[in-house]
């Protein structure tokens, strides 16, 4: 790295409730690549988080916020570049990360709707995010005959949404019967996008 090049910041948001999976093992790769690249890296994983994902009052009355919470605002004010790491679960994001997602990108952090207006101002522009997630079916048959359903609302009704422009996906599957060399050959292609800091 060059004396005066700025050190990107990067956060990694891990939605799979399981640190087992295979999703934990693309988290990992993910770091060591970023590190290679002398990257700052600050990670959430959803599963450790105390707090309630219920929104259990909608936006008509505010829910406090859970310390963990707070800090996960923090982290994401901070980064430059958002991963996003899940398993696609019934055409969607695992239910904790839905719940993550409800309760933190809130109006008046990412977003603010504009009195008398349909319109709103957006609150986390200037930011880039790759999402990288599995499933247990072909990704071409996801994005084709599925029409990929979690990846249009999390890059657009989400992400677009509070002003992250610039979006990238990483698709991989099927995991369901992959054998070591398929994972390992998708953890080295991780760890270089981690290098890239993409």
């Amino acid at each position: 790295m060059q004396k005066n090049e700025k050190m990107k910041k990067i956060l990694i948001i891990n939605g799979h409730p399981d640190e087992q999976s295979f999703n934990y093992g693309l988290h990992d790769a993910y770091i060591k690549g970023a590190k290679k690249s002398n990257a700052e890296v600050k990670e959430i994983k959803i599963r450790e988080l105390k707090f309630n994902p219920n929104l259990k009052y909608g936006y008509r009355k505010r829910t406090e916020l859970e310390p963990d919470l707070i800090a996960s605002q923090e982290k994401i004010k901070w980064a430059e570049h958002i991963v996003w790491i899940y398993p696609i679960w019934w055409g969607s994001v695992p239910a904790i990360m839905k719940g993550f997602i409800d309760r933190v990108l809130l109006p008046g952090f990412a977003f603010k709707k504009r009195e008398g207006s349909v319109w709103w101002d957006k609150y986390l522009t200037g930011k880039t995010s790759r999402i990288i997630c599995t499933m247990d079916q072909p990704t071409w048959y996801y994005r084709i005959i599925n029409k990929a359903p979690s990846h249009f609302a999390m890059e657009k009704l989400t992400l677009n949404f509070i002003g992250i422009k610039s979006v990238k996906i990483t698709s991989i599957g099927p995991i369901r019967l992959s054998k070591d060399q398929f994972r390992n050959k998708w953890k080295q292609k991780i760890e270089r996008l981690g290098e890239l800091n993409k």
